[in-house]
């Protein structure tokens, strides 16, 4: 089409002033977000860290340890006395650690990092697809590996994530990254983690909206999200007929929305369900089993109330955060706190993600703190940041404990990291030692440069 021609009026000073401010920002946005440092130098040699509490989640703490690694995995894990047995015509970088602790990298279970940067500005928001049902969508591919929230995680321990889409119904397929890489695809530990399905909740109490020109629009809203299971549901039966076709006849056309819901019809991957009330994951859980899918659900507020059914189906749960409010006036005001105390005394396969922004991945350890606090074994707790978390993404076999053979993929810290004044002061992803540094560490220094130059001490 041709536009029309406008009348147009000469800029005010104000009005040229916000042009020229709004062309500035969208020219500098996007260098002002971006990690300016450089990626993780490739391991040369076996790096020993000596005298540690390593924590090595599967197997207890060993007080006084000795840990090695070559090659980006874990070449073992030994008490105290013991001697390593490294690679022959090798130089080992020998770290005393002098007590300090030793842990797998945490993982956050449920984010967007590296999908998004600056909310206001589209073109750094990469979260989602045009369309409802989007399967053949990766995350992973939309990772921007110089992310400035990257780093900053990194410095907390996090050094692992599952990379969640969002929007639409199926809204494509969750990737699980460790936190170095210069491209998306150096960070992928595993690409297609399993599809992402948004399960409509029930509206009790919500009123039909007034009737208008579209037939959608006077449906009730019990009756919209009949619809909108009904399509998620079809759209799963249609890749396991488009499979047994394919299969049969293989010259049967590719469908690639198809193709990327074949992992989960098979039983290989998880679907990863996003669901908080009570009746939306016990019909979510139903559905799927009933269909021979695996379900993981994800959110999982009134997970407690479904413990039974969830236990029955070896349903495990990414519960979205600790820190937040009661959702009913007669629950107790620490109703979320203990949320993950009372899932582990119910037997429930669960991790704890943050439920915030992607910026806010970094707070993880602080969730897990007040699940301690209210009532959560420690040990428990660790596991859900670390292996309950990597088993549920699906990448247990390399994250999330510290044992031979898995990746080498840890950190070190002075303390206690649930407590807020402890410090990360080593961090390896599959065996590069990373840079610490980030921009809110070095506007701390620029800022504390500027007492010192006045006289502060």
């Amino acid at each position: 089409m041709t536009a029309l021609p406008t009348k147009r009026t000469r800029p005010t000073k104000t009005n040229g002033s916000r042009e020229l401010a709004a062309a500035l920002f969208i020219l500098t946005g996007p260098a002002i977000a971006q990690d300016l440092l450089p990626k993780a130098a490739p391991e040369a040699e076996p790096i020993v860290l000596q005298n540690a509490t390593i924590h090595t989640v599967s197997d207890g703490i060993v007080l006084g340890g000795t840990l090695w690694f070559h090659d980006g995995r874990i070449g073992g894990v030994l008490a105290k006395g013991e001697t390593p047995s490294l690679p022959e015509n090798t130089n080992p970088k020998v770290i005393d650690l002098q007590g300090a602790h030793v842990y797998p990298g945490f993982v956050s279970a449920h984010t967007t990092l590296g999908l998004q940067e600056i909310g206001m500005v589209r073109q750094s928001v990469d979260v989602n697809e045009i369309g409802e049902f989007t399967p053949e969508v990766l995350a992973s591919v939309a990772v921007n590996p110089d992310s400035t929230a990257i780093p900053v995680a990194r410095s907390n321990g996090i050094l692992a994530a599952g990379v969640f889409p969002s929007g639409g119904a199926i809204a494509g397929r969750a990737s699980v990254i460790q936190l170095d890489g210069w491209t998306n695809a150096d960070m992928a530990v595993l690409a297609d983690a399993g599809p992402v399905v948004a399960w409509p909740a029930r509206s009790f109490g919500s009123r039909p909206r007034r009737p208008s020109s579209t037939d959608r629009s006077r449906q009730s809203p019990d009756e919209r999200t009949r619809e909108g299971r009904e399509a998620i549901a079809r759209a799963f039966r249609e890749a396991r007929a488009w499979l047994d076709a394919r299969t049969a006849d293989p010259s049967t056309p590719i469908d690639i929305r198809h193709r990327a819901l074949v992992p989960a019809v098979r039983g290989e991957a998880p679907v990863f369900v996003r669901a908080n009330e009570l009746e939306q994951i016990e019909s979510a859980v139903l559905w799927a089993t009933a269909a021979s899918l695996r379900p993981v659900i994800v959110g999982g507020r009134d997970a407690i109330a479904a413990a039974d059914l969830l236990r029955e189906h070896k349903v495990p749960v990414i519960l979205d955060g600790v820190h937040d409010l009661p959702r009913r006036e007669d629950s107790p005001y620490d109703a979320r706190f203990t949320l993950p105390a009372r899932l582990a005394a119910a037997g429930l396969d669960f991790c704890i993600a943050t439920g915030d922004g992607y910026s806010n991945d970094r707070n993880l350890p602080y969730h897990v703190a007040t699940a301690i606090a209210h009532g959560l074994d420690r040990n428990r707790a660790v596991a859900a940041i670390t292996l309950h978390a990597a088993t549920i993404l699906g990448v247990g076999n390399r994250l999330g404990s510290l044992a031979k053979g898995k990746d080498a993929t840890l950190f070190v810290c002075n303390g206690d990291p649930f407590e807020l004044d402890t410090r990360t002061t080593h961090a390896f992803i599959r065996g590069r030692q990373v840079d610490l540094r980030n921009k809110q560490t070095e506007l701390a220094e620029k800022y504390r440069k500027r007492y010192r130059d006045l006289g502060g001490k």
